[in-house]
């Protein structure tokens, strides 16, 4: 007789009444702190962050210790609660650091299995909301590369840092380990780019003569930093997704009040067409998305399949979604005043952030044994 194997179990895509009701907290929040006028506001100011705002995201809703487990002091939830927080902070385009922090750098810490010592207690202060970490790499660097990350040293520079200017701590992969640096701390600069999307700033981290502690060796850090990439990866197609269904709703929304000829905008044949074409890729990407978080939420060995896929698809949804937000509005579309351009803005900066959807269609190729021409 021949053993048979388990078939594997299917995605749950569905959202659980726990998590619409984090959607609803999470959605009324930015409604009253992150409206569109706020947020042009803060990109015209030195800094989009309004700490105020992640307090309240982080400590009051407790949405920086979603992925953290009760036992260090979070909520003990999964990436499919930390999904629904990303999405919503897509349909706002909200600038704060909770991909970066309470996402990336959290999972790289988690994936160190420390049970005490620095590890621990920087865990704890990043699921209280009362410090932020960022991963020292360029925000393009895709899980597949994030071994190669571990070869420099603490007296270097590195380009394109995501919200490195919101840091306390900087967690900085070398050859010889995971460093935690504090931020402001003596030999280390940050040097604010201008980005194109300027509610995810990027700036140029160097470190000379800094010091740090080092958390673990290469070898579990190399590990750790990849599985923080991955979830990195995986949970952005949920901010895409959040971006394109506000660009698609706000579209709609304008066609139809939107009058020429007598009749609503939208009422046209070709206009309807396009939006419902973009309406089949929302619904695709929504699959995609839950279907990377509930993986990753589970510890599936498909996750870096699901991750791959969701990305490859969601990057283009997203920039899509945006460019025919900003185009059906007509000339309001393309001012500074209307929020369209901000939206477009994060789906391009976002379509190559931890990976482009070329460098994950290659992921996936790999992945199913099946080489890319």
């Amino acid at each position: 007789m021949t053993a048979q194997t388990e078939p594997a179990q299917a995605p749950d895509l569905l959202y659980s009444e726990a998590e619409e009701d984090l959607r609803s907290a999470v959605r009324s929040l930015l409604a009253d702190r992150a409206d569109a006028p706020t947020v042009i506001a803060g990109i015209e100011s030195d800094t989009p962050y309004d700490l105020r705002l992640w307090e309240s995201l982080a400590a009051g809703i407790g949405a920086a210790g979603l992925l953290v487990p009760e036992k260090f002091g979070g909520q003990g939830a999964t990436h499919r609660e930390a999904a629904v927080v990303l999405e919503e902070l897509g349909r706002s385009v909200a600038p704060a650091p909770y991909l970066t922090s309470a996402v990336v750098a959290t999972e790289v810490l988690l994936a160190l299995g420390a049970d005490d010592g620095p590890t621990v207690e920087l865990l704890g202060e990043l699921a209280a909301g009362r410090k932020v970490a960022v991963l020292v790499l360029p925000f393009a660097t895709a899980p597949a590369d994030g071994a190669s990350a571990m070869t420099g040293t603490l007296g270097r520079t590195v380009t394109g840092v995501a919200e490195a200017a919101a840091a306390d701590v900087l967690l900085v992969p070398t050859a010889e380990g995971l460093y935690a640096v504090e931020a402001r701390g003596e030999g280390v600069t940050v040097q604010p780019h201008v980005p194109l999307d300027l509610t995810r700033p990027l700036a140029a981290v160097t470190l000379d003569g800094a010091s740090g502690t080092r958390l673990a060796e290469a070898g579990p850090s190399a590990a750790a930093v990849g599985a923080g990439l991955l979830a990195g990866a995986g949970l952005l197609a949920s901010e895409q997704l959040g971006l394109a269904e506000w660009c698609l709703a706000e579209t709609v929304r304008h066609t139809r009040e939107r009058h020429q000829f007598n009749r609503p905008v939208g009422s046209f044949q070709s206009l309807k067409h396009r939006m419902a074409q973009l309406w089949l890729e929302v619904v695709s990407a929504r699959a995609a998305a839950r279907n990377a978080a509930d993986a990753l939420a589970a510890g599936s060995p498909d996750a870096p399949l699901a991750v791959a896929v969701a990305q490859a698809y969601c990057s283009g949804v997203a920039v899509h979604a945006a460019e025919e937000c900003v185009q059906l509005h007509g000339g309001i579309g393309m001012t500074w005043e209307h929020p369209a351009h901000l939206y477009l803005k994060r789906a391009k900066a976002d379509s190559i952030a931890y990976g482009t959807a070329g460098r994950h269609r290659e992921s996936v190729a790999g992945l199913v044994e099946l080489p890319a021409p």
